[in-house]
């Protein structure tokens, strides 16, 4: 068996445990852990697959920045064991075989299939480096690309001005 198989397989196996870790965990911190480690699992199969970018994307946005604020909001609800709605067990068992029946058609799915291979013409370019990606952005899309980080900057204005405390007129 190749590296690269075995880390594929190794990946896959993380993720999916954090994946049910998160679902699973009666702590709303420690599923937001397990949705990280999820998330940065998930930025290594994108590297397996020669794709850079949609890897920093995944880890610097998503595993960064949105599991910041998630936990930030996790933290400010102020959950407490008390306030918890408590679930059936049966609620919990169904989760768990509905996972586990998923998990094996997935798994007798993927090894039952066999790979495409020479249907696609290959030109030779790389379309994941970023310097393709820069290219592509800068010079064709550059008056959309503007917008989108006018828009952003807007969104932000946007949400300080609503999250500003008004002062008291006494």
């Amino acid at each position: 068996m190749s590296t690269v198989l075995l880390i594929f397989y190794i990946l896959s196996a993380v993720t999916l445990a954090t994946a049910f870790l998160t679902i699973y965990t009666k702590n709303p911190i420690h599923s937001a852990i397990y949705l990280v480690i999820c998330m940065v699992s998930i930025m290594g199969h994108y590297l397996l697959f020669n794709a850079q970018f949609l890897a920093l994307v995944q880890l610097i946005v998503y595993a960064g920045a949105i599991m910041v604020l998630f936990l930030f909001t996790l933290m400010l609800m102020n959950l407490n064991k008390e306030d918890e709605v408590h679930k059936p067990r049966m609620t919990r068992y169904a989760a768990i075989i509905v996972f586990i029946v998923l998990s094996a058609v997935l798994v007798y799915v993927f090894t039952d299939t066999k790979p495409i291979m020479g249907e696609y013409d290959y030109t030779g370019e790389d379309f994941q480096s970023i310097k393709t990606l820069g290219k592509v952005l800068l010079n064709e899309y550059m008056v959309p690309f503007e917008f989108a980080s006018i828009l952003l900057l807007a969104a932000m204005l946007g949400v300080v001005l609503v999250s500003k405390k008004e002062k008291d007129a006494n």
